[in-house]
C-alpha cells in the first residue's frame, strides 16, 4: 500500500517541481537596462551596492560619496598627502571631542547617568577572524596570480600583437603623463565613473550603434596588421 501511494504521489511532485523550475529561471531572465546583474548571494551584496552607487539609484548617498571623494582628491592636488591626512584626522577629532564634552556637560547639568556617548560603537566587535583573513587573502591571491601571468605573457612576447598593443598604449601614456599628473587623472576617472554609466543608460541605443561601428573598424585594422606580420600569419596557417 505504501509503495502504491508513493507511486501515485510522485507524478504530482515531479510535475510541481518541473513547473517551478521555469518560473525560477524566468524570474532572473529579463532585466531592465541598468539593473543589477544576477550574481551569487555572496558577491551580489558588494557588486549591487557599487552598481547602485554609480548609477545614482540613491541620489543622497551617491552625492555624498562623490562629493567627499572629489573634495579629497582636489585637496590632494593642492596640498601634500601628509597635510590632507592630518587635517582630516584633526577635523574628525574636533567633532568627536566636542560631542564628548557636550554630552558630559549635559549629563552633569541634568545629573543623569547615560554613560559614554559612543559606548554603542565602542562595544562593536571589529576584530577580523583568521578564517575571514584567509578568505580575503585567497581571493586577493587569485587576482595577483592572474596579473603576474599577464605581465609575463606581455613582456616575454607570447603574443606579438598584444605586446605591441601594450607598447603603443605606454607610448600614448607618455604624452598623457606630460599633460596630467596622477591626481588629475584620478579626478578625471572619478568624474567619468559617476557620469558615463548614467549617460550610457539613458542613450544606450545610440552609443551601442557607434561603438559597434568603431569596433568593426578596429577589428579590420588589427586583422590587416596581423596579416602583414609573418609570425602571426604562420601561426594562423598552422
Amino acid at each position: 500500500m505504501a509503495e502504491s501511494s508513493a507511486a501515485t504521489q510522485s507524478p504530482s511532485v515531479s510535475s510541481s517541481s518541473s513547473g517551478a523550475e521555469p518560473s525560477a529561471l524566468g524570474g532572473g531572465g529579463g532585466g531592465s537596462p541598468g539593473a543589477c546583474p544576477a550574481l551569487g548571494a555572496k558577491s551580489c551584496g558588494s557588486s549591487c551596492a557599487v552598481h547602485d552607487l554609480i548609477f545614482w539609484r540613491d541620489v543622497k548617498k551617491t552625492g555624498f560619496v562623490f562629493g567627499t571623494t572629489l573634495i579629497m582628491l582636489l585637496s590632494l592636488a593642492a596640498f601634500s598627502v601628509i597635510s590632507v591626512v592630518s587635517y582630516l584626522i584633526l577635523a574628525l577629532l574636533s567633532v568627536t571631542i566636542s560631542f564628548r564634552v557636550y554630552k558630559s556637560v549635559i549629563q552633569a547639568v541634568q545629573k543623569s547617568e547615560e554613560g559614554h556617548p559612543f559606548k554603542a560603537y565602542l562595544d562593536v566587535d571589529i576584530t577580523l577572524s583568521s578564517e575571514a583573513f584567509h578568505n580575503y587573502m585567497n581571493a586577493a591571491m587569485v587576482h595577483v596570480n592572474k596579473a603576474l601571468k599577464l605581465i609575463i605573457r606581455l613582456f616575454l612576447v607570447e603574443d606579438l600583437v598584444d605586446s605591441l598593443k601594450l607598447a603603443v598604449f605606454m607610448w600614448l601614456m607618455t604624452y598623457v603623463g606630460a599633460v596630467f599628473n596622477g591626481i588629475t587623472l584620478l579626478i578625471l576617472a572619478e568624474l567619468l565613473v559617476f557620469s558615463v554609466p548614467i549617460v550610457y543608460e539613458k542613450y544606450k541605443t545610440q552609443i551601442d550603434h557607434y561603438v559597434g561601428i568603431a569596433r568593426d573598424q578596429t577589428k579590420s585594422i588589427v586583422e590587416k596588421i596581423q596579416a602583414k606580420l609573418p609570425g602571426i600569419a604562420k601561426k594562423k596557417a598552422e
